[in-house]
């Protein structure tokens, strides 16, 4: 069975950067959608950004295009998420997901098609 690991979250004042990473594990093929979706407390979840894994075509949402870069490995296992420029209302808890279509996978929901990991908690202060 697919697992997602990520890493990198942490504490930053506005201004700082943060490089988020994800590990894709098991499974019988590599997605063809990896990326990052984010939940603040007492909002809805929020797709950030994804990526074609056959050809790293990218899809962020417009709250972020400039600022956050994502990206993959040469194995196309493993994505990252470099967060520039921070500011507070970054703060959430971020999710790396993978599914089969894309940018859908980031989602978040059942409707995606996708499955996601743990969570890293970013925490920007102002």
């Amino acid at each position: 069975q697919a697992q997602l690991q990520e890493s990198g979250g942490g504490s930053v004042q506005a201004g700082g950067s943060l490089r988020l990473s994800c590990a894709h594990a098991g499974g019988t093929r590599s997605p063809s959608c990896m990326g990052w979706f984010r939940q603040a407390p007492g909002k809805d979840r929020e797709g950030v950004a994804a990526i074609y894994t056959g050809d790293g075509t990218t899809h962020y949402v417009d709250s972020v295009m400039g600022r956050f870069t994502i990206s993959q490995d040469n194995t196309k296992s493993a994505v990252y998420l470099q967060m520039d420029s921070l500011k507070p209302e970054h703060t959430a808890m971020y999710y790396c997901a993978a599914g089969p279509r894309f940018p859908i996978c980031i989602l978040g929901t059942s409707a995606g098609a996708g499955y996601w990991g743990h969570g890293t908690q970013v925490t920007v202060s102002s």
